[in-house]
């Protein structure tokens, strides 16, 4: 059988192997920071819908209203995510020489490090074509990502819009509590190793008390989310819920806290006005 690194072009495979030291730690401390703490805060934030619905919803408004929000997106979040996933890749494929050996690396938890990458990586993808479409152009939601139940999230109204959207299917909280869950172990157990990778802890006994910390750290953030998920899929009245946040929304805008986005609003659909009556003929004489 071919061996995994054959999958590399030589080139690439000497540039990667030339700089391994500095990118698996480039990997490893992105993992961290800043991808692991705006997952931290984004969970957290998920699950202050557990208190109510306008509590979420005046915490998704903070975040829309940073400057630059654009910007922070891509550069704290989006680009290093794609730096994680597509490194994380290239080690699992063999692209990189795996020159740095730890005790670990043969055990299970190295395996699952490896697999709850993936589907975190498959799941960040799809999470975000499912509450926010990838795209905001208008003709990409109306005739893509809206036909394929994408696109369903609207800052304006957080609660019941991500409500809806969890709702969609029974599936849906199956498949969230799969990904979440795997990025979480994912997180916990890349905190142990960036202590290994970074010389944090090496001793026995470092180890063990890194493992109970990732293990109390791990449990903890799992139940955090796992309560966020119910609370979307189970615990908002949507009806309540989009009234509160049409009142909020309007107080906001009427304070000039605001201005006027109907996109970033979930558009009801038009009733059809009723068509009238005919009115009967009176009878021929």
């Amino acid at each position: 059988m071919k061996e995994a690194s054959s999958a590399a072009s030589p080139s690439s495979q000497g540039l990667l192997a030339r700089n391994e030291f500095l990118l698996r730690r480039l990997h490893s401390l992105s993992g961290l920071i800043p991808v692991g703490a705006y997952m931290v805060v984004h969970l957290l934030t998920n699950a202050s819908v557990l208190g109510s619905a306008a509590t979420f919803q005046r915490n998704v408004y903070s975040i829309h209203g940073l400057p630059l929000l654009l910007v922070i997106e891509w550069v704290f979040i989006f680009l290093p995510i794609l730096f994680h996933a597509i490194f994380g890749v290239l080690i699992i494929r063999g692209g990189l020489p795996n020159s740095s050996t730890y005790k670990y690396t043969g055990n299970i938890r190295y395996t699952l490090q490896r697999a709850t990458g993936m589907i975190a990586f498959v799941f960040i993808m799809w999470h975000v074509f499912h509450m926010h479409g990838w795209i905001h152009a208008d003709w990409w939601l109306n005739k893509v990502a809206q036909p394929l139940h994408g696109g369903m999230f609207r800052p304006y109204n957080a609660s019941s819009t991500a409500a809806e959207a969890m709702r969609v299917s029974g599936i849906v909280p199956v498949l969230y509590a799969i990904g979440v869950l795997s990025c979480v172990f994912h997180l916990a157990n890349g905190i142990w190793t960036f202590g290994i990778t970074w010389g944090l802890w090496v001793t026995p006994a470092s180890q063990r008390w890194a493992n109970v910390v990732c293990l109390v750290f791990g449990l903890g953030l799992g139940a955090v989310s796992l309560g966020a998920l119910g609370g979307f899929a189970a615990a908002v009245n949507v009806k309540e819920a989009r009234q509160a946040e049409d009142a909020m929304y309007e107080h906001k805008v009427a304070a000039k806290e605001i201005e006027p986005d109907e996109h970033k609003r979930k558009q009801e659909p038009k009733q059809q006005a009723a068509a009238p009556s005919p009115v009967p003929s009176a009878p021929s004489p």
